[in-house]
């Protein structure tokens, strides 16, 4: 299984969009500070997660979700999502 999900920086609000099979492993690498994209913007909260079957799925979703570059569409799927269970 596959996961699309979007990250909140706790320092400056903005969001991070990825993918990966282990969301907790990934977050856990944001945070400390592997990702080069991210490591400025530590720490971060996951708020938002969509599950694929297959990689080529959710990559594909990855790049519609980065392609919006809309804070509004971004905090309307957040919103509008069920809660995380966590």
């Amino acid at each position: 299984m596959y996961f699309v999900y979007i990250l909140q920086s706790l320092k400056n609000g903005s969001y991070y969009i990825g993918y990966s099979e282990d969301v907790d492993r990934r977050l856990a690498e944001h945070n400390r500070g592997k990702a080069k994209a991210t490591r400025y913007e530590v720490p971060f909260k996951l708020v938002y997660t969509e599950t694929f079957s297959t990689s080529i799925e959710a990559k594909k979703r990855e790049y519609i979700l980065k392609r919006q570059k809309s804070r509004k569409y971004i905090e309307s799927l957040i919103l509008n999502a069920p809660p995380l269970v966590r």
